[in-house]
């Protein structure tokens, strides 16, 4: 039986969205993953480069894919120029995510792939979360579901895992607790194992200070809160190792010792991703009901309209989708 194909929401119109997944189509359409767009096919049609066939139904998407981008036809409330962003499409942006979800939920999705959004324009438009990650949290627990969400990025075989996210530097160590390590971990190794097919993850943790805090002479973190969470990850059959300190966490042999990554703060996590593949990161939100995959980048508005948008993201977000719904059905 063919697989569902992917669910591909509009992000923001004003943005470089449009350009990359024309891109990406021109890429995929001949071999695949097939996936379909929820946006406007008609602007999508003016902005993509690319044939664009509106389908009724998901299932549409499979016969018509290798000559024409799929579109689930959703109008927006305005045609935005490149760059300039405009609130009164933040409903078509967000319904477009909501619709995503359901249909993956449902299985008529078998994942779904979000472009890049513009927070400022959903808030104006009412958006009330800090993005993507928490807002599809959100959408699982709605309709009946438990939901840890856990942001994973993944670039040139590293996988990583920031465990406090979007907060000042400054505060990231009253943020970080035994309990919010060990939880995370928790869903890393499960998810590892049902999406990548990895039996048994091994999980490694880098410390919060300097040399892992150095035997406490450059902080106790290391001491009261993450060796402590590792331990208790330990006594439940995890495979975990660590802290160890962060400047020789990435290298390449250090690389080979573990499945993923558990960082302490935002750049712990990124910087490597970003160092090792700029333009192929992806991000992947684990811990949901159902499989999000996103490129690893904004809407860069700037770029908006130029033609020169790399779409490398976006073509491995799509592909690691499909890799992740392969493993879940197996």
């Amino acid at each position: 039986m063919t697989a569902a194909p992917l669910a591909l929401t509009c992000g923001e119109p004003a943005g470089i969205a449009a350009e990359i997944t024309g891109k990406a189509w021109l890429e995929l359409h001949r071999t695949g993953p097939c996936f379909f767009l929820i946006g406007d096919a008609d602007y999508w049609r003016q902005r993509s480069g690319v044939p664009v066939t509106v389908i009724r139904t998901p299932g549409e998407a499979d016969s018509v894919f290798g000559t024409g981008l799929p579109v689930l036809h959703r109008p927006l409330a305005s045609h935005p120029c490149p760059g300039r962003i405009d609130a009164t499409n933040a409903t078509a942006v967000i319904s477009a995510i909501d619709e995503a979800a359901s249909l993956t939920l449902g299985g008529q999705a078998s994942a779904m792939v979000t472009n890049p959004i513009h927070k400022g324009t959903l808030y104006a438009g009412g958006f009330r979360h800090q993005g993507h990650t928490d807002y599809l949290a959100h959408l699982a627990r709605l309709d009946g579901h438990e939901a840890c969400e856990v942001m994973m990025l993944v670039a040139a075989g590293l996988r990583a895992v920031p465990v406090t996210i979007h907060i000042a530097l400054s505060e990231v160590p009253a943020a970080l607790t035994r309990e919010g390590i060990v939880n995370q971990a928790r869903v890393v190794s499960r998810d590892l194992t049902r999406y990548f097919g990895i039996a048994r993850p091994r999980l490694a943790f880098t410390g919060l200070n300097p040399h892992a805090g150095e035997n406490g002479a450059m902080g106790t973190e290391e001491y009261d809160i993450i060796g402590p969470a590792i331990a208790q990850l330990a006594a439940e059959g995890l495979d975990v190792t660590g802290p160890v300190a962060a400047d020789t966490a990435f290298h390449a042999e250090a690389r080979l010792g573990y499945d993923a990554i558990l960082c302490m703060y935002h750049d712990q996590a990124l910087i490597p991703v970003k160092t090792l593949d700029f333009h192929g990161g992806v991000n992947v939100t684990l811990g949901l009901p159902f499989i999000r995959a996103s490129p690893d980048h904004g809407t860069a508005l700037e770029l908006a309209g130029r033609g020169t948008a790399n779409p490398r993201s976006l073509i491995a977000s799509l592909r690691l989708a499909a890799e992740m719904a392969r493993n879940a059905a197996a």
